[in-house]
């Protein structure tokens, strides 16, 4: 089965708690703090694989979590860190990260990080110093990153045939390459794109053949709102137009084309900037020639080849003639296209911020937050250096000039604390 679109959500590895312990020997009167850190919490990276083709193993689970980290232990030793998640996807695939463009996947076992691990917790004998030389103190670990991420293929081919459904493009796809689609005489029997890889004295290019697009695909009809992005990366469009219509004005084949043409401009403004070539199929059926005559009159300044895909006739020159365009640089990449609609902005935040609702001061930020999720707050050295920090951050000030007294309730990540001057 063919799933070019999925989302799916990813949690990152905790940290593993840090460890309170103290070293304890016969004959050692000042052993001192032992406990370890624990292990970071795994990564969530996607891969580029090449004999990948479809997000259908992403699509039947729709949550992905990375292994935590493990505790620290006694005797300094850190805790065994989360064992990474690397999820496979095929070339070409575009990963939106919490719907903000973040990265396209095309080169061969190319990687990249999409969701970081928590920091393990640091135990109590990271807190030793000339000072402070029994800590009673440690950390839990670091929540992971969590994130929703959409992934969607781009096809990478160099060509894109499209064209109405029953024009021939699977047939010419098939006579040109090794590719073998389904082609039968009913409309949209080609449901998935399919690709072609066309080697022709010693060159070779990769063939795509979008499924049957109808009049108002860009605005969802038929086939074509689904698979149109996979011509996004296309450097030609290959029009191939049914040349053995009838006399009436809905087959047409210059109608045809309009039609095309106007879909594609619809969809995306940069479709219509591609290298072009009009393929005027099913030449070797009767009663042909007077449309091909009407069309060759209604567009004298395009390139117009005449193939038939069943006989072969004018293959040979339709290969070299896209072998030539191919050489031609377009005058924009598809990651203009992508940028353009994916723009980040960057807001500054505080370190916090506090809301005031039904009398509770609701105090959020993700420098607090995440201070709030890692302190120990059974522990009494824990709890006073927490309290000592969100101080120096300016928390106490900010609830006082907010008209904060003693006895109201203060909410940070899911905690209640009761104010104090």
């Amino acid at each position: 089965m063919f799933i070019d679109k999925v989302t799916i959500s990813l949690t990152a590895g905790c940290g593993g708690d840090g460890c309170v312990s103290f070293r304890r020997e016969k004959y050692v009167p000042y052993g001192g703090p032992n406990g370890g850190n624990g292990g970071k919490g795994g990564d969530i990276y996607f891969e580029c694989d090449i004999h990948k083709t479809t997000l259908l193993d992403l699509s039947y689970t729709p949550k992905f979590r990375a292994e935590n980290g493990q505790k620290g232990l006694s005797n300094n030793r850190f805790g065994k860190s989360g064992k990474d998640l690397v999820l496979k996807v095929p070339s070409g695939t575009l990963v939106l990260k919490n719907g903000e463009f973040y990265a396209d996947l095309k080169s061969t076992n190319e990687r990249i990080l999409v969701v970081k691990g928590g920091r393990g917790g640091r135990g109590n004998a990271s807190f030793k110093t000339a000072r402070y030389t029994a800590p009673r103190i440690s950390e839990k670990g670091e929540p992971g990153e969590t994130a929703e991420v959409s992934l969607e293929i781009f096809l990478i081919a160099e060509v894109g045939f499209v064209g109405f459904p029953n024009s021939g493009k699977s047939t010419l796809l098939s006579r040109i390459s090794a590719a073998k689609p389904k082609i039968a005489n009913y409309p949209f029997t080609t449901l998935v794109p399919n690709l072609g890889v066309v080697n022709y004295k010693g060159k070779s290019f990769v063939v795509a053949d979008i499924p049957g697009i109808i009049e108002g695909a860009h605005k969802g009809k038929g086939l074509g709102f689904e698979f149109l992005r996979h011509i996004r990366r296309t450097n030609i469009l290959v029009y191939v137009i049914d040349v053995s219509t009838n006399d009436d004005d809905s087959s047409d084949p210059y109608v045809s084309y309009k039609i095309l043409n106007n879909e594609l401009r619809n969809y995306s403004k940069y479709l219509v900037e591609k290298h072009v070539i009009i393929v005027l199929n099913k030449i070797d059926l009767p009663s042909c020639q007077e449309h091909i005559k009407k069309f060759r009159e209604r567009l004298k300044n395009k390139k117009i080849l005449e193939v038939s895909a069943v006989t072969g006739k004018g293959v040979d020159k339709l290969i070299v003639e896209m072998m030539k365009m191919l050489e031609r640089p377009l005058s924009f990449k598809f990651e203009e296209e992508v940028k353009e609609t994916s723009i980040k902005r960057y807001i500054y935040k505080p370190d916090f911020q506090v809301n005031i609702e039904n009398g509770v001061f609701i105090v959020t930020g993700s420098k607090i937050e995440t201070l709030t999720k890692i302190t120990k707050f059974n522990e009494d050295e824990a709890l006073r250096r927490y309290q000592n920090i969100i101080k120096k951050m300016g928390l106490e000030t900010k609830l006082e000039e907010m008209g904060a007294k003693s006895g109201d309730i203060v909410k940070i990540c899911g905690f209640e604390f009761v104010f104090e001057k």
